[in-house]
């Protein structure tokens, strides 16, 4: 079949990378244009486009795919079957139309669970023993197409966002791989989603990261884990902000919600609404990363006076 990838971000490079060796022709890839990045504000391109080009694809970067020539150039590849995943935009009408075959969505969950862009976040944050791979139609709804596979990987104990992320993105190639072998011989029309079992999750900002400790530790530990690396968790000390890492341990403590229990050689024991929490490394604003411990014995009048 010929094949236009729509992808753009890290969890999407094996498998854009995967179909450029199998039995099916990749004429094209859209992806996002090249961005600055960092301190020094360097313009970057998406890793997908440097695989593009190596590999003698010709790459496309409209700031929107409603743009007509984008529409007009997806054209004149005349795919068979467009694959997209982690794009980042609402794909129009006139793009649903172009493909011969269909638009199918490599999506990371099982849904309808977690529609939306932090979908491998909230399966942490909420505690679910699995995640996995959907792969469905594209429509003008958000994550709503009928759905073609589903692929289960199990979560595991202690598991962060950035680690989860990695793992699903290493299994991607072969769930692809397993879509497109059903569409070799036509259309696959796939099952609908249940739409009274769907949730949402949006695009995540570092606000989202700010702990609240009236809440059970059980809560908070999952949160940190799913917010690792981005956005990150923090929480209030004094005027300023303090980042907290995984892993952090859950604890039956008692106390005033983000009350300071008890300081040991490396950590520091918090107070939530139900337990405590046992933060191990940790990142005063404007100072460098450090153990728990080793912050008490430079702030301890500080963590006296709680955590916000």
């Amino acid at each position: 079949m010929r094949l236009v990838f729509m992808v753009t971000g890290q969890i999407s490079e094996a498998t854009f990378s995967d179909a450029l060796t199998n039995e099916h022709e990749v004429v094209g890839l859209v992806t996002q244009p090249d961005r600055p990045v960092g301190r020094k504000q360097v313009m970057t391109a998406p890793k997908v486009k440097e695989i593009a080009l190596d590999a003698g694809v010709p790459v496309i970067q409209p700031e929107s795919v409603r743009e007509p020539k984008a529409l007009d150039q997806i054209r004149q590849w005349d795919p068979e079957l467009i694959v997209v995943m982690a794009y980042g935009q609402i794909l129009p009408q006139a793009l649903l139309d172009i493909p011969s075959r269909a638009i199918i969505n490599l999506h990371a969950s099982l849904l309808p669970k977690y529609r939306g862009a932090s979908c491998i976040q909230a399966a942490l944050k909420n505690g679910d023993a699995e995640t996995g791979w959907s792969v469905i139609h594209v429509v003008k709804r958000l994550d709503s197409g009928n759905i073609i596979l589903q692929k289960a990987i199990s979560i595991l104990e202690g598991e962060t966002g950035g680690e989860l992320h990695d793992r699903l993105a290493d299994a991607g190639p072969a769930v692809c791989r397993a879509a497109l072998e059903m569409f070799k011989n036509g259309l696959v029309e796939g099952d609908y989603q249940n739409e009274s079992t769907q949730t949402y999750v949006p695009k995540l900002g570092r606000k989202d990261g700010c702990l609240d400790w009236s809440r059970p530790a059980r809560e908070l530990e999952c949160l940190v884990r799913a917010f690792h690396p981005w956005p990150g968790t923090s929480a209030g000390l004094g005027l300023k902000k303090m980042k907290i890492f995984p892993p952090t341990k859950i604890s039956g403590g008692q106390g005033q919600p983000g009350e300071l229990l008890e300081v040991g050689e490396e950590t520091i024991e918090i107070a939530c609404g139900s337990g405590s929490l046992i933060l191990c490394e940790v990142q005063l604003e404007g100072s460098r990363r450090m153990h728990g411990g080793e912050l008490a014995r430079g702030h301890l009048d500080m963590l006296r006076a709680g955590l916000k």
